[in-house]
């Protein structure tokens, strides 16, 4: 019965040819099924024996030698010869896994020889971060990067022997850190491929992140709460800002520059993977770097020095923004870059507060003191110093004020608001800002002016202090902020304040004195014109001797007007009438000065002689006042 079943299945009376030709195909095909399969099972057999030749040489459970010994440091041929049979050992595993028919006897040994070569290999790849701490640090990985980009942008001048030279010259720590990151890279491209990653990740986030919070603490980078910012004394908190502005040159510089580098190489073969250690390594330094400006920011110090440290660190965040985005360009580093934006939108809003600050100080100032001598008043000195100081900042101010709306002119008196002073409304927000709170100071000092019995002595005042804050703004950067039109405009100012100084001041000297000096009179009325001309210049004389002038060119400015009108109006009637009042003694009773002393004594005005007698033993104060800085 078998026999004739099986006949029946293999032949068929209609197709006995076919039947046959069938029965004789499938036998071929089969011996050479199998001895594909034996060829393969040789293969295989030969690939596992020579990976547990070199796997179980550094197996360290059951060697003393490999216990001791790196892999990688004692040979790196064989060190290559390992890595090579791990990655065929994978290759057969899949295989195995593939062939349904195989024995799961190899494959289970391939197994146990593939847990043993990762955990060689997870030993050898802490070694190398461990040993190579130094090696590794981000400075060296980001100064090594640099320079090979930099001899590579050099490569097609290889003719130039400098070039060649510069370019060849690697140091032994550069050498040895290129090595180091070459035997990461091997061992964790291995470790990836056979499913071990996460091992591999581990190890190396437990190192590499100690060695960047290692890096952040020597920086002098701390966790502070708002609480402590607020509680601490300015000089304290002026310091740990200091630090920060070198500490966040370095991190950015060197620090999260060399770890992003290092991370990408090593890890290049799964972007997945760098981002993952990227971000738990540097995510947490980073954020605690860059929200210590925002702690800064809120915090209700007031000092005048709080306004360019807050501007510091701005411009050390802003400058180094596309660093920034490019370092931390992970999904999973957006807090990063989210901090660092907050810390930038708090500092700005400081800024402006500050400078609302310093607006209000001006207006408020209540000091009723006169300044002898009609001179520079501290709040001029002062604000002009803070102002110059500011506008080096220029750059960064136009960013914060730019969407600033303009100041409320109502704030100030209504004989300023229509007014030269105006804002142009085309003009740029900084422009508008600083012509602002120069305007503010100038309706202070006009204020502060109305305070001086001697109205002569007030115009002296204004113009000093105009001329003050003109001569900061041309000496700064103030000048390319306010432009030549604001300058010429506030210079035409000054001297018309001058100008309604000198009637003032010397009116009555002048009035002493006939219209037509040169008109023929009488001797008792010539007589009667030198008495009035001596007494009033006397008294004119030594009112203004009190005054003072600081700036050198305006004294001159103003001696040199005063003295071309009297000195030469003098002249005319002294040549006229010095005869008519007699002889010689006559004269000498009633002229007391020649139209060489005029000039002589007029010389002598405006540096704040503080002495009662003679022009030749008078003090003066030195036209060139030592700059007083607002921070002492």
């Amino acid at each position: 019965m078998p026999r004739k079943g099986m006949r029946s299945l293999c032949f068929s009376p209609r197709t006995p040819s076919f039947s046959t030709s069938r029965q004789s195909t499938t036998s071929d095909s089969t011996a050479s099924t199998t001895n594909r399969r034996r060829f393969s099972q040789s293969m295989i057999e030969q690939t596992i024996d020579a990976a547990a030749t070199i796997i179980m040489k550094w197996d360290a459970d059951t060697s003393a030698y490999a216990k001791v010994t790196s892999l990688f440091y004692e040979s790196k041929r064989e060190a290559l010869q390992f890595i090579r049979s791990v990655n065929e050992l994978q290759k057969t595993m899949h295989l195995l896994v593939s062939d349904q028919d195989s024995g799961s006897e190899k494959l289970v040994r391939a197994q146990i020889l593939m847990q043993t070569a990762m955990k060689r290999l997870q030993k050898e790849f802490y070694q190398i971060l461990s040993m190579n701490r130094a090696h590794l640090d981000p400075e060296s990985v980001s100064t090594r990067s640099s320079r090979t980009s930099a001899r590579s942008s050099t490569s097609d001048f290889d003719d130039d022997d400098e070039i060649r030279t510069a370019g060849d010259s690697i140091s032994e720590i550069e050498e040895v850190s290129s090595m180091a990151m070459s035997d990461l890279k091997l061992i964790a491209d291995c470790m990836i491929a056979s499913g071990y990653a996460k091992e591999c990740m581990h190890v190396y986030k437990i190192i590499r992140k100690s060695i960047i919070d290692e890096g952040v603490y020597k920086l002098g980078i701390e966790k502070l709460s708002s609480s402590q910012v607020n509680k601490m004394e300015w000089d304290v908190l002026d310091l740990k800002i200091k630090n920060w502005l070198e500490a966040e040159k370095i991190s950015m510089r060197t620090l999260f520059t060399g770890e992003r580098i290092l991370c990408d190489q090593v890890f290049a073969t799964s972007d997945l993977i760098k981002e993952s250690c990227f971000t738990e390594i540097s995510k947490e330094a980073a954020i605690l770097l860059f929200g210590f400006p925002e702690l800064v920011a809120k915090t209700k110090k007031s000092s005048p020095e709080k306004m360019f440290r807050v501007l510091d660190m701005y411009s050390a965040i802003s400058e180094d923004w596309k660093e920034i985005e490019t370092i931390f360009s992970f999904e999973s580093t957006s807090t990063v870059r989210l901090q660092a934006l907050d810390s930038l939108v708090r500092l700005s809003e400081s800024v402006r507060s500050l400078l609302m600050d310093f607006e209000s100080t001006i207006q408020k100032d209540s000091s009723k003191t006169m300044i002898p001598g009609g001179g520079l008043h501290p709040l001029t000195n002062s604000s002009m110093n803070y102002l110059t100081l500011l506008a080096d900042y220029s750059n960064i101010l136009t960013d914060i004020i730019s969407d600033w709306p303009p100041p409320a002119k109502s704030t100030l008196p209504a004989s300023f608001l229509f007014g030269p002073d105006s804002e142009d409304s085309t003009a740029p927000a900084i422009s508008v800002r600083f012509a602002w709170l120069i305007l503010v100071l100038l309706c202070k000092l006009d204020g502060k002016a109305k305070h001086y019995k001697d109205v002569s002595l007030s115009y002296l005042f204004l113009a000093n202090n105009l001329q003050h804050v003109i001569s900061r703004v041309r000496t700064s950067n103030l000048q390319y902020i306010l432009g030549e039109e604001w300058i010429t405009k506030h210079e035409a100012k000054v001297k018309q304040f001058t100008s309604n100084y000198e009637p003032l001041a010397w009116g009555e000297v002048f009035a002493s004195l006939p219209d037509n000096p040169t008109a023929p009179i009488t001797a008792g009325k010539a007589k009667d014109c030198f008495r009035k001309f001596n007494a009033s210049f006397e008294n004119a004389y030594w009112k203004q001797r009190s005054c003072i002038v600081p700036d050198s060119e305006l004294r001159e400015e103003i001696k040199a007007s005063i003295a071309t009108k009297l000195v030469t109006l003098y002249r005319d009637f002294y040549n006229t009438q010095i005869s008519t009042v007699g002889d010689e003694r006559s004269a000498r009773l009633f002229v007391r000065f020649s139209p060489e002393d005029i000039g002589n004594y007029l010389s002598d005005l405006f540096y704040g002689t503080v002495s009662s007698g003679s022009s030749s033993t008078s003090s003066s104060v030195s036209s060139h006042h030592r700059r007083q800085m607002i921070f002492t």
